[in-house]
């Protein structure tokens, strides 16, 4: 769809917009309408901006809705439940998208996503084993089995989908733009389903709700500008800081996959994100210190007990600090003949979202909340630990670790990448970047080669299968490295689809690691 977009001659803005009406179709594991999403836009005159459509707790969220009497966490309520789900944010933030950068009517973007809804597309072998594990989470669910199960039985390869109900929900956005989502029929439909499951959006979060445009984070990295998104991503801000406490070492001579590289990122990951935990949330609720952390003098203090030698404890690292002043995402990648970029992450969380479809609309409801911190130190459904800048309050815009990220040399568009994966996005995105600028890696090997992941709690080193050397894993566990584990999950880690400038114009990668990615060229 986006291929098709740009060769209609519409712009990568109109691009993006339409390949995310697309997804919400075709890729209904993380591409959504009632989901949301961060988009970073670099425009062919040089200029930078940044799209937050992420959800929002709504009106009446309370700070402990999901513990029990004692105080503790209740188990599924904050990811498999009516109370699970956000304010969506996606239609708004595409329509924002659209209308002040794009060249397109909403009537060109949509009709694509409109007519596979409508007709119908064919199931894949990947995706027919995706939708039957789904299928014990979704049995509760009516509507979700209607439009995710054969009669009660497991979609197979080949078969064809048709969402009429979802055709219905984005020919209203066709026609009547924000107020087909946020109000009239599907607002109707959005709300009953919430009343009926005991949910809490109201009409009164819908009408409320509005995508935010927000200054991007940008870093400087061994010549490079790095471009990517500011809180409530979390993203950005560690990945420009994990990068400048790299920047002193030499990578490239240290090789790919070593023990002294993976050594490095390892504990610059391990300090990143304890800061994540400790000072990362909403900047319209709370004062997040995003120029500190991206600060080279900031990296420089904060790396200053990296021993080259020996591994770091996480229960002995805890989160920087300075005087006082005054686990289902997709990504998708796109660059025009002028030059425009756009580097897009939307996600409904959990692979699938609540598993909840709201009758009548045919839209998987989100399970956002989840990213919020229910209690302090309390890991989410990711591992992740979160504190009081990110405790739920109403109208607060969870924290994510979504990274769209855009990379410039010398005034031009280099790299565009960003990846799904929960808490694994940051470290995808950081190796991604460091395996193009310091092993010379060009786009093919750059998206491929296999990752490694650690996130400061819990204190373990996951990596993809044959993904380190047995001598490496020798000498990491060497100098005190502990719980290396190999990635449990037979996707791998990430699906960093990415756009690069090469001779002669711009490669694009589709992650190998997910069967169902494409890269389409425009001519």
């Amino acid at each position: 769809v986006g291929a098709d977009i740009l060769r209609g001659g519409g712009n990568a803005i109109d691009a993006a917009v339409a390949t995310g009406f697309a997804l919400a179709v075709t890729h209904p594991s993380a591409g959504n309408l009632a989901g949301g999403g961060f988009m970073v836009i670099r425009l062919a005159d040089g200029a930078v901006i940044t799209n937050d459509h992420r959800e929002r707790a709504p009106i009446t969220a309370t700070r402990d809705m999901y513990l029990d009497q004692a105080g503790n966490v209740i188990p599924g309520l904050s990811t498999y439940s009516h109370l699970a789900v956000g304010v969506p944010g996606t239609v708004d933030g595409l329509l924002s998208v659209l209308d002040k950068y794009g060249t397109m009517s909403r009537d060109a973007v949509l009709r694509p996503a409109i007519r596979m809804a409508q007709k119908g597309f064919v199931i894949d072998r990947d995706m027919a084993r995706d939708l039957e594990a789904q299928l014990p989470g979704m049995q509760k669910y009516p509507a979700s089995m209607q439009v995710f199960s054969n009669q009660g039985k497991p979609w197979q390869p080949g078969d064809v989908l048709v969402q009429k109900d979802l055709a219905r929900t984005l020919d209203l956005i066709r026609k009547r733009g924000r107020a087909g989502f946020y109000a009239g029929r599907t607002a109707d439909l959005l709300v009953a389903e919430m009343q009926r499951g005991g949910g809490l959006i109201s009409h009164a979060d819908l009408s409320e709700y509005q995508s935010v445009w927000r200054t991007p984070v940008i870093g400087q990295y061994r010549g490079h500008q790095i471009v990517s998104m500011p809180p409530p991503s979390s993203g950005g801000a560690l990945l420009v800081q994990m990068l400048n406490m790299l920047e002193p070492f030499d990578l490239k001579k240290m090789g790919y996959g070593s023990a002294d590289a993976v050594h490095l990122m390892v504990e610059a990951e391990r300090r990143a994100y304890a800061d994540r935990a400790e000072h990362l949330g909403d900047p319209d609720y709370i004062k997040v210190p995003v120029e500190r952390l991206a600060d080279k003098l900031y990296a420089k203090r904060r790396f200053a007990d990296f021993n080259p030698a020996r591994a770091s404890r996480s229960t002995d690292i805890g989160a920087g600090s300075w005087p006082a002043e005054s686990p289902d995402t997709t990504h998708a990648s796109f660059i025009d003949k002028e030059g425009n970029a756009v580097a897009y992450t939307t996600t409904l969380n959990l692979s699938y979202g609540s598993k909840i479809v709201a009758a009548g609309t045919g839209m998987l409801l989100n399970n956002e909340m989840d990213d919020f911190s229910a209690k302090p130190d309390t890991p989410n459904a990711f591992g992740l630990l979160g504190r009081e800048a990110n405790a739920i309050a109403p109208r607060k815009r969870m924290l994510s670790s979504m990274t769209p990220t855009i990379v410039v040399k010398d005034g031009k568009t280099l790299l565009i990448t960003g990846s799904p994966g929960g808490s694994t996005i940051i470290t995808t995105t950081l190796q991604l970047i460091v395996n193009v600028i310091d092993h010379g890696m060009d786009l093919s090997d750059a998206v491929s080669s296999p990752r490694v992941h650690h996130q400061w709690q819990p204190d373990v080193i996951l990596y993809e299968k044959q993904g380190l050397s047995p001598d490496t894993l020798q000498k990491l566990t060497e100098r005190g490295h502990q719980g290396l584990t190999p990635w449990p999950y037979p996707r791998g880690i990430g699906d960093a689809n990415s756009v690069m400038r090469v001779d002669g114009g711009f490669a694009g990668m589709a992650d190998p690691r997910n069967p169902g990615g494409a890269a389409g060229p425009t001519r």
